[in-house]
């Protein structure tokens, strides 16, 4: 059985990797994420927010630091900050409700410094 813990491990894994493919794996078909800009639905929708941070994550240098990690029955929470060629993450945090082994609720909220 998949833990809350395993699915947060695998998740930052796939993150790292940049495997779309195996970020994918962690979300159930209805899952939802919401952020500042709107909520997403389905494999579909969060597919494309992976991707777009994919492209930007893959460029050189990038610095990326977790600073904080909780985990409460189903519930996780991360803080991280990253630098990238494009944007300075000074503040990201994401919220994760896991049931069953997947990933059915996210929130994602970033302070972003757009680099010129």
């Amino acid at each position: 059985m998949n833990t809350t813990e395993s699915v947060l491990d695998h998740h930052l894994e796939a993150f790292g990797d940049q495997d779309i493919e195996e970020t994918m794996t962690d979300y159930a078909d209805e899952a939802i994420l919401i952020t500042h800009g709107g909520t997403l639905h389905g494999h579909e929708e969060i597919a494309g927010l992976f991707e777009d941070l994919f492209a930007e994550f893959s460029q050189e240098p990038v610095d990326f630091s977790l600073e904080e990690r909780r985990i409460d029955g189903e519930y996780a929470y991360i803080v991280w900050n990253a630098d990238t060629p494009d944007n300075d993450y000074e503040f990201a945090t994401d919220t994760f409700v896991i049931r069953d082994g997947e990933i059915v609720a996210q929130t994602l909220g970033t302070v972003v410094v757009p680099k010129d």
